[in-house]
C-alpha cells in the first residue's frame, strides 16, 4: 500500500513538473517571437491554445515511456526520444492549428519552431538537472557513510566507465571510485565519468600503496593470463580485495553491470581463449530432434543438458542412475526449456533391457554417452565394478544406438585413455575400441571426443583444494611435478557439441586442451585466490602418487597421429583398428569372468585387449597370474600382436 502510494506520488510530482516545463516553454516561444510581451491578441492566442498545448504534449510523452525511469536512466537514448516526442508534438499542434484551431487564435509560424526546440532543451535540462543533483547526493552520501570502500577499476573503457557509472548513481553500494589504470598510454591522464586514469596496470602496487584502496575491479578484457595473475598477486599481498568482470560472451543476454562483477576464478588465471562454435552445424543436427544424453546428472552430462535446450531440440531424454542429481537437473532444464520436451529416465546402462525399453519408447536420434564412473583412485580398488560400467555399459548403448538406427551417437572418452596407467584409463581405451569397431558395420555416426581435465567436476582436484582452504590446510598435492590437461566445463561441451557435428562416424576428436598445467601451481593459485599466502597462511604438503596415477597425461597413443580439422581447438587422431572379431570375443570372455576372478587378474584381463596398460607391469612384479583360457594371453590388435 505505501509502495503504491509514493508510486502515485511520484506520477503526479512527473506530471506537474512536465506540465510546467511545456508551458513555460510555450509562453516563452511567444515572448522570444515578440522581443518582450507579446500583443493582447496573441495573449489571448497562448491563453486559448494553451490547454491543447499541454493535452498533446502530455499525451505523448506518456505514451513514449518518458513519465517512468527519471534521472537514473537519462542517457542518449532517452535524450533522442525526448527530442522524438517534441517534434511529433510541434507537428501534431501545428497540424491541428492548420485545420481548425487558425480561425479562433492567429499564432505566428515561428512560435512552433522556438516551442519545440524550448520544450527539448528544458524537458530534457530538467532531467539532466535532475539526474546531476541525485548523484551529487549519492556521492555525499558515499563519502560520509559508515564503512564506504574505495575501488580502483583496471581498464577505463567502455566497461569500466560503465562500472564507475552505476557505482556513482547507486548509494546503496557505498562505494566511491578512486579512478582507472589502464595500459593504453593515450588514456593517461584522461578523466572518464569525472574520474582519472592514474596509470597503467604495472602501476597498482603504487598506486594501492599511497591510496587508501579497498577493492580492486577488473574491467580490461584485454588483460592477458600474465597481467591478471601478477595482479591477483599483487592485491593478496597488500589485503586488497580484487573482483573481474567476466567477458561480455558470459553476459551477453544482458548489460553490463556491478552485479556481474564476481571473484577473480581460476579459470581467468588459466587464460583459455573463448570457444568459436559454428552454431548454425551444431543446431543442424539438434534442432527439432530426440536427444538422449546419459549420465545427464553429472558434472559433463549436466552441462551437455543446458548447452542442448538452447538449440531447441524437439525432446531431451535425460538418464541417470542417480535420483537426486537427476532431479536436480530435471528441475533447472525446465524452468528454462521453453516448447523442448524434457524426460528424465532414471535407469542403467548397464541395464542392456532397459536400455532397449528407453530406446524403443523415445526413439532417440542423436545419443550423448557421457554415463561413467571416472575416479581413478576408487576404480583401482573396483576394477570389476569399472569394467562392468565403462566397457559393458557402453556397448549396450552403442549396441542399441546401431539396432534402432540412431543417427550419431557421441562417446565422452578422457585423455586417461591414452597409454592408461590405471583401471579407469584402461576401460574407456577399451570402450573407445568397442565404439570404433562397431562403427565399420553401422549407418549410426559413431564419434568419440577425448580430452583431459574439467575444472570444478565432481570429485576433482579445484573442490577438494577449495575445501582443504576452508578449513586452514594444508593442501595436499600428490607430487610436485604432477601436470594436467584443463579446460572449463562450458568449453568442454561446447566442443562436443561441435565435434559432434563435424564427424561421420569412427572418428576419435582430441580437444585441444592449451598447455599442461602443474597441479602445484594450481593449488598455489588456489590459496592466493582465497587472499591467503602459500607455505605462510596455508602450507602445501606432498602426499606421493596415488594407484595408478601418471604424472604427466597424454592426448596420443604412440603410433597415433593426428588430423587438424576446419576447427583451430579440434584435431582427429589417426588410431590404429582393432581385430574386431577378437574383441567380440575378448569382451564376451571378460564379461563372463569379471565377477568371479580377483582385482588384479581383472587388470591383467585388460592388458590382453590394452597392451598399453602400463600399471600391469607392477601387478606382474607382485607375482599375480593369469589363468587365461588355452594358457594364453592374446592381444587383439593386430599392429602390435604377441603371445604370452
Amino acid at each position: 500500500m505505501a509502495s503504491e502510494k509514493r508510486t502515485s506520488l511520484k506520477f503526479f510530482l512527473i506530471l506537474l513538473l512536465q506540465v510546467t516545463v511545456i508551458a513555460c516553454s510555450y509562453y516563452i516561444a511567444y515572448h522570444l517571437r515578440f522581443d518582450g510581451i507579446p500583443p493582447k491578441l496573441y495573449l489571448v492566442s497562448f491563453l486559448l491554445t494553451l490547454p491543447v498545448v499541454l493535452l498533446i504534449k502530455i499525451s505523448i510523452l506518456w505514451r513514449l515511456g518518458l513519465f517512468s525511469g527519471w534521472w537514473q536512466y537519462v542517457s542518449l537514448p532517452d535524450l533522442m526520444q525526448i527530442l522524438k516526442a517534441n517534434l511529433l508534438g510541434s507537428f501534431t499542434f501545428l497540424a491541428l492549428y492548420e485545420i481548425v484551431l487558425e480561425q479562433f487564435a492567429p499564432i505566428p509560424r515561428s512560435v512552433f519552431v522556438i516551442d519545440g526546440l524550448l520544450c527539448f532543451l528544458m524537458v530534457s535540462g530538467t532531467r539532466v538537472m535532475a539526474r546531476i543533483l541525485m548523484e551529487e547526493l549519492c556521492s555525499l552520501l558515499k563519502h560520509t557513510g559508515p564503512g564506504s570502500e574505495t575501488v580502483l577499476i583496471v581498464g577505463a573503457g567502455a566497461a569500466g566507465q560503465t562500472i564507475a557509472r552505476e557505482i556513482r548513481q547507486n548509494p546503496k553500494l557505498n562505494i566511491s571510485v578512486l579512478g582507472y589504470l589502464d595500459n593504453d598510454p593515450m588514456r593517461h591522464g584522461q578523466k572518464f565519468q569525472g574520474h582519472p586514469v592514474l596509470g597503467s596496470v604495472s602501476d597498482l602496487e603504487n598506486v594501492c600503496s599511497c591510496r587508501c584502496v579497498n577493492l580492486v575491479i577488473v574491467a580490461q578484457p584485454a588483460l592477458c593470463r600474465k597481467e591478471l595473475k601478477s595482479l591477483v598477486r599483487t592485491c593478496s599481498r597488500l589485503k586488497v580485495r580484487s573482483k573481474i568482470l567476466p567477458s561480455v560472451g558470459e553476459i551477453i543476454k544482458d548489460e553490463v553491470s556491478i552485479r556481474h562483477v564476481r571473484d577473480v576464478q581460476l579459470e581467468d588465471l588459466l587464460g583459455r581463449q573463448p570457444v568459436r562454435l559454428d552454431l548454425d552445424e551444431i543446431r543442424s543436427y539438434l534442432k527439432g530432434k530426440n536427444v538422449l544424453i546419459t549420465g545427464a546428472g553429472g558434472s559433463i552430462g549436466s552441462e551437455i543438458c543446458r548447452q542442448i535446450v538452447n538449440f531447441a531440440p524437439a525432446h531431451m531424454v535425460i538418464l541417470d542412475n542417480a535420483e537426486t542429481p537427476l532431479f536436480h537437473i530435471d528441475m533447472e532444464l525446465r524452468s528454462k526449456a521453453g516448447n523442448v520436451h524434457i524426460t528424465p529416465t532414471l535407469s542403467d546402462i548397464r541395464d542392456r533391457a532397459k536400455i532397449r525399453q528407453v530406446f524403443a519408447q523415445h526413439k532417440p536420434d542423436v545419443v550423448f554417452h557421457a554415463a561413467a564412473y571416472k575416479h581413478v583412485p576408487m576404480l583401482e580398488h573396483h576394477p570389476a565394478e569399472a569394467f562392468i560400467n565403462n566397457v559393458l555399459g557402453t556397448r549396450n548403448l552403442a549396441d542399441t544406438a546401431h539396432t534402432f538406427g540412431v543417427e550419431r551417437f557421441v562417446m565422452i572418452s578422457s585423455d586417461k585413455a591414452v597409454n592408461p596407467a590405471n583401471i579407469m584409463g584402461a576401460t574407456k581405451r577399451a570402450a573407445e575400441m568397442y565404439v570404433q569397431h562397431l562403427s565399420r558395420k553401422s549407418s549410426t555416426n559413431f564419434i568419440t571426443v577425448r580430452f583431459g581435465n574439467v575444472l570444478g567436476s565432481n570429485g576433482s582436484v579445484i573442490p577438494i583444494f577449495r575445501d582443504q582452504i576452508e578449513k586452514g590446510g594444508p593442501v595436499t598435492v600428490t607430487h610436485a611435478e604432477v601436470t594436467r590437461y584443463f579446460m572449463t566445463i562450458p568449453e568442454a561441451t561446447q566442443l562436443v557439441l561441435q565435434a559432434g557435428s563435424m564427424g561421420k562416424g569412427g572418428e576419435i576428436f582430441l580437444l585441444d586442451m592449451g598447455e599442461p598445467v602443474r597441479i602445484l601451481d594450481l593449488a598455489e593459485e588456489m590459496i592466493r585466490l582465497s587472499g591467503l599466502q602459500p607455505y605462510e597462511d596455508i602450507d602445501i604438503c606432498f602426499t606421493g602418487l596415488r594407484p595408478g596415477e601418471k604424472l604427466y597425461e597424454e592426448l596420443l597413443l604412440s603410433g597415433e597421429d593426428f588430423i587438424r580439422t576446419a576447427h583451430e581447438k579440434i584435431n582427429i587422431s589417426k588410431s590404429v583398428p582393432c581385430n574386431g572379431h577378437l574383441l567380440d570375443e575378448w569382451i564376451a570372455r571378460a564379461e563372463s569372468r569379471c565377477q568371479s576372478i580377483a582385482p588384479e587378474e581383472i587388470a591383467l584381463l585388460l592388458n590382453e585387449l590394452v597392451p598399453e596398460f602400463k600399471n600391469v607391469r607392477q601387478l606382474q612384479k607382485n607375482s599375480y597370474r593369469l589363468e587365461a583360457v588355452g594358457g594364453k594371453l592374446v592381444d587383439i590388435n593386430p599392429s602390435l600382436a604377441r603371445t604370452s
